[in-house]
């Protein structure tokens, strides 16, 4: 009997949100900077905020409506119009600022997400496959002890997922067929966008994703070849 992923030779992972808990980490850093610079702030609604900028500042890169800038600069940007949407333009200077922009490179990894890489590396080449920048990857997975074979930036194909290119740059850079790369996340855009780009793809269900208030995406309301809770249980579903 043939399994839908029956000759697959490398995963792609993707990072924010998928391994790491973005919300957690970002609405603690903030609370922190705020109370800091004496700002009373909702950590949680900048957090959520922020993030909801997050899909729609990479569309403008990838629809060329605006010159190539990677994930740090964005964020700076979507920042700066949030803390003026919020009243507290006034209270954050520059280096705060970089802090806060900075707390993207320090988030928590899924308690689930160090067994199952491990477990999986014994059959399959593992890559990070992100949008985040080369060096905030490179530094955060890292400090979480997150073993990859390798990373693989948006600043390589200089194009952000769902786009395409993206997903074709890491076809490409590990030099096989896209049927052959299983593309792993937690959301429906990005599942979506690997399947449009030839890539098989698992989706794991991660119901904190977006915090405590927000629903976070389903594996019911997109199509994928499987459908996990976690990296251990996505590590026994591949024979690992």
């Amino acid at each position: 009997m043939t399994e839908p992923t029956d000759g697959v030779r490398a995963l792609a992972v993707d990072i924010f949100g998928t391994t790491v808990d973005w919300w957690t980490g970002v609405t603690g850093q903030v609370a922190e900077v705020a109370a800091e610079r004496g700002v009373a702030l909702d950590a949680g609604e900048v957090a959520d905020a922020w993030r909801e900028l997050y899909l729609p500042s990479m569309a403008r890169v990838n629809d060329a409506a605006r010159p190539w800038a990677y994930l740090d600069t964005l964020h700076r940007e979507s920042l700066d119009e949030l803390l003026v949407r919020f009243g507290v333009d006034g209270a954050f200077d520059e280096p705060s600022r970089r802090r806060l922009v900075r707390a993207w490179h320090r988030l928590p990894a899924w308690d689930d997400v160090a067994e199952g890489l491990a477990r999986l590396r014994t059959r399959y080449q593992v890559v990070a496959l992100s949008n985040g920048g080369f060096a905030l990857l490179t530094a955060m997975l890292k400090a979480e002890g997150l073993d990859f074979d390798a990373i693989i930036s948006a600043q390589n194909a200089r194009a952000y997922k769902p786009d395409p290119r993206a997903y074709r740059e890491a076809v490409e850079l590990l030099d096989l067929a896209p049927d052959r790369v299983l593309m792993v996340a937690c959301h429906r855009w990005d599942i979506d966008g690997a399947r449009r780009a030839g890539l098989r793809t698992a989706f794991v269900e991660r119901p904190r994703e977006k915090g405590p208030h927000r629903t976070a995406d389903l594996a019911a309301d997109t199509a994928s070849d499987v459908k996990v809770g976690d990296f251990v249980e996505l590590a026994a579903a591949l024979g690992c």
